[in-house]
């Protein structure tokens, strides 16, 4: 957005030396008023906002039961909150109270809808152990962000500093959570929606999300030149399977990703090793 009609600073400091100090009593902010948010500083925590709205409109779309609906809003949950911090910092716009929003909106969206979706789904058919495994999930979900908010401002930070994250991020761990779902839609195998299954899986999910392995971020992975038009080919082919199996391809996407973690584990601790070694 063009600032042409915005004064420079130079031209400020000149204005303000020939006002003389009523312009700087002026300036002064007043006690029950503040000067209201631009639209560039509002558009990522609005972005926040539509996720924190779709991630509970998937707790309505369980309780009508219907389920499909209510997976797919904790996804676009997830690509809303994909996009909300990339905006914040293209527009230099970031912010405390974006960061704590933010939070707050992901422990609902991918902690307390995901649990609440999954019982009603399956884990009400056994109430007592089945909400514990629901609760578990929640839980966590609040403690890896509350973990998450209380390391920003900390320097000494391993994981972060060879580009890799500290357990499994939040809006992944509401995809995993939601795996023996996809599997139930693609196969329509009643299997996966008992809650001997469903159960123990929610609680392996709960546990990833609060571990302290490291597991993979944008940063840590950095294609070779010469498959980077692979991947661009594999990213499109990827966007048509969501368009016409969208419940298979989730499946295999959470399959990946949980394999790719042994992986994360060994080149973290080989970059760790190279780090500590004296440079020859």
């Amino acid at each position: 957005m063009s600032l042409l009609n915005e004064p420079t600073p130079r031209v400020e400091d000149e204005e303000r030396a020939r006002l003389g100090p009523k312009a700087a009593e002026d300036e002064k902010p007043v006690l029950g008023r503040s000067r209201g948010l631009s639209l560039r500083a509002m558009a990522p925590n609005a972005i926040t906002a539509a996720a924190l709205c779709s991630g509970l409109t998937g707790i309505r779309f369980a309780i009508g039961e219907q389920w499909a609906a209510a997976a797919v809003a904790v996804i676009v949950a997830g690509i809303l909150d994909g996009m909300d911090g990339r905006i914040a910092r293209l527009l230099k716009a970031q912010s405390r109270f974006g960061a704590e929003l933010d939070s707050l909106a992901d422990s609902l969206s991918f902690g307390t809808a995901p649990a609440i979706i999954i019982y009603l789904w399956s884990l009400s058919a056994e109430p007592r152990w089945g909400w514990f495994a629901a609760l578990a999930l929640a839980i966590c979900c609040a403690l890896r962000l509350a973990r998450f908010n209380a390391q920003i401002d900390t320097e000494d930070q391993p994981h972060k500093s060879l580009g890799f994250l500290t357990g499994v991020p939040a809006p992944m761990g509401a995809g995993l959570a939601f795996m023996p779902f996809y599997l139930w839609m693609a196969t329509d195998i009643e299997l996966f929606r008992e809650p001997i299954f469903v159960a123990p899986w929610i609680l392996a999910t709960a546990l990833l999300m609060i571990s302290s392995m490291a597991t993979p971020s944008w940063t840590s992975l950095r294609p070779r030149r010469g498959i980077r038009l692979w991947v661009l080919v594999f990213v499109g082919l990827l966007f048509g399977a969501l368009m016409l199996e969208p419940w298979w391809t989730l499946s295999v996407i959470g399959i990946g990703y949980l394999a790719l973690l042994p992986f994360t584990l060994m080149r973290y601790a080989r970059l760790k090793r190279r780090a500590a070694s004296p440079s020859e």
